[in-house]
């Protein structure tokens, strides 16, 4: 029987996983003790205007920051209800915001909608097929998705594979397009102009890299393995390759991880954030990674670029610390 220490509770997990136990001892590890499951898997592909940064624990803020200079946020609206835990998509009009929660007793099936052409709201829009969170967002050009997760239900975590998928050209609910390979929460996405990636995990924490395709709807592929196992991390993708930053190994760690899109191989350590963080989101330039937040306390927006392998700075704040939440681009 396997072990996995977190904070302050402990769950006896059902079905596939009847043989593991989640003892939760650590109130320290996160800013809110009662409860240490993160999200904010990234998604998207690239922007070229804004990166934003909605929701997390717990507000219904959707932050908004500049590519093209280095500055602070500015918060631009609100989520149809407060949440973290939740994965980011875009297109190339809108920002989508999928599943979610802020306790065990408090998860949401919703996508909500915002748009980039001007400041406003966000709208519920539709559901994703099974309510949980820790979700990993992608993005292609018609669709966004929310692949794996978690939710616990009656003290029971369960950890789910499936790929939800979603229109960008009508709101409607998702429908189940596969599987990851394998079960898991708290997911890093990534996205390539063919192809959803999921990285890492937790649950129990994971170093698996999995690809699925766009052109059709299909169950993923483990295509590698990131340069170390953890879960809560967060995802950002240049045009050639995955990043996968931040996460808890356990403990935070502030590895930033890349993995080629043109061949299927294993991520390498290519840089640090600027402090070790988890719950992190994740939004993607086409020149810079950016990942933000990543706790109660914690605000900043790290930037790293594509072109080189180097270590992230720090080139602005959000409106408020959180942890949790999604990332978005225009």
């Amino acid at each position: 029987m396997t072990v996995h220490r977190y904070s302050i509770l402990t769950y006896r997990t059902k079905g596939a996983n009847a043989n593991v136990v989640y003892t939760f001892t650590n109130p320290d590890r996160l800013p809110n003790p009662r409860w240490n499951f993160g999200g904010g898997g990234g998604g998207g592909f690239q922007g070229s205007t804004s990166g934003y940064t909605s929701g997390g624990a717990v507000v219904n803020i959707i932050d908004k920051f500049p590519f093209a200079t280095n500055a602070n946020a500015s918060d631009v609206g609100d989520m149809s209800v407060k949440r973290a835990f939740v994965s980011g998509q875009s297109s190339s009009t809108n920002g989508y915001s999928s599943g979610g929660g802020y306790d065990p007793n408090f998860k949401f099936n919703t996508i909500d909608k915002f748009p980039f052409a001007s400041n406003a709201n966000a709208t519920d829009v539709g559901d994703i097929t099974v309510t949980r969170y820790g979700t990993a967002g992608q993005s292609s050009t018609t669709s966004g998705y929310a692949s794996a997760g978690y939710a616990v239900t009656g003290g029971y975590p369960t950890v789910f594979n499936v790929i939800d998928k979603f229109p960008f050209s009508s709101d409607a609910n998702a429908t189940d397009a596969g599987d990851v390979t394998v079960s898991r929460g708290f997911v890093a996405g990534q996205t390539s102009t063919t192809n959803g990636y999921s990285s890492g995990g937790s649950f129990s924490v994971s170093a698996r890299i999995d690809k699925f395709p766009f052109a059709s709807d299909a169950n993923a592929t483990n295509v590698g393995s990131l340069s170390a196992a953890r879960g809560m991390v967060t995802g950002q993708s240049s045009t050639t390759d995955g990043y996968t930053s931040g996460g808890d190994a356990p403990g935070a760690v502030n590895i930033i991880d890349k993995f080629p899109f043109a061949s299927d191989a294993n991520a390498t350590d290519v840089g640090d954030l600027t402090v070790s963080r988890r719950h992190v989101a994740g939004q993607s330039s086409t020149a810079s990674g950016y990942t933000s937040g990543g706790g109660a306390s914690l605000n900043i927006i790290d930037k790293f670029p594509f072109a080189s392998n180097a270590n992230a700075t720090d080139v602005g704040d959000l409106t408020q610390g959180r942890y949790g939440p999604a990332g978005q681009q225009i």
